[in-house]
């Protein structure tokens, strides 16, 4: 894991790197103390103010925008660094998980406490030996992020909890949408109707089952389209299409662009066109 400040990553990392579309294999908790920041995850984009908190999770496409005018921390930690009841705790593996999270007053304070003594102990493990700077930088982190995990589930910063059924749906869906872009089949998987599945969908997530299964579908094409080099087709047949026309016509169905107008949009840092 590591703590720094928002400037001293600018001036270790130059801005064009930081523009361009990257999707970590390892947590990022971003505030700042400074100025507002502009931080775009999965496409959609987030001010960040004093007071607020980005956790960006690994497998998520994220984008910087100029830091200039901010200053704040960035903590980044692999996923495997936390103990393993820490990480269900903190539900480290929840993909659905909010990305920005907002604190006030003592709560405010207790998470810029936590992450100020996270940094000077990451900066200055004095005389611990390895092996106990690692434990105590452990404990240290877990603090945070648990905390920060807290804030999201607080009353008022979520919707209601979803129903079982629409969780069965959305477990179901993150494992199996590359294999399937049925309802049916999820329908039959779960042991369901459709049009059960479509009532819990609509009532969780504001749109019908299949529209939630074609958005996780979009979703991860956009990642690979953002972040890799994988042209057309090696993307077709990872999220499991016949062919590269059927993706394409697929993906413009769905977000009024092409593939191909949608890489060069968000790699040029223009509007990747309607979602």
């Amino acid at each position: 894991m590591e703590v720094l400040t928002l400037q001293r990553l600018r001036s270790r990392v130059a801005h064009d790197l930081l523009a361009t579309p990257r999707r970590p294999t390892f947590h990022h908790l971003l505030t700042v103390n400074r100025g507002t920041l502009r931080h775009t995850v999965d496409f959609t984009a987030y001010a960040l103010a004093p007071g607020t908190w980005l956790w960006v999770r690994p497998g998520q496409v994220q984008q910087w925008s100029r830091l200039d005018d901010v200053d704040g921390t960035l903590v980044l930690f692999q996923p495997a660094f936390l103990d393993p009841d820490t990480g269900t705790a903190a539900r480290l593996d929840d993909p659905h998980a909010p990305v920005l999270l907002e604190s006030g007053g003592d709560e405010q304070r207790r998470l810029a406490d936590a992450a100020g003594h996270l940094a000077r102990v990451c900066a200055d493990p004095g005389s611990l030996p390895l092996e106990v700077h690692q434990a105590v930088l452990r404990h240290l982190l877990a603090v945070l992020v648990l905390r920060l995990a807290h804030l999201g589930a607080a009353p008022g910063s979520l919707a209601p909890d979803p129903n079982d059924t629409f969780l069965r749906l959305r477990d179901a869906v993150e494992r199996d949408f590359t294999r399937t872009r049925r309802l049916e089949d999820y329908a039959r998987t779960l042991g369901y109707s459709a049009r059960t599945l479509s009532r819990a969908a609509q009532t969780a997530a504001g749109v019908n089952a299949k529209e939630f299964i074609d958005r996780r579908v979009i979703l991860e094409a956009r990642r690979l389209l953002a972040h890799s080099d994988h042209t057309a087709a090696q993307i077709a047949a990872r999220l499991g299409f016949t062919s590269a026309t059927n993706f394409s016509k697929y993906f413009h169905q769905r977000t009024g662009t092409t593939p191909i107008a949608f890489r060069a949009a968000v790699r040029g840092g223009a509007s990747p066109g309607p979602s």
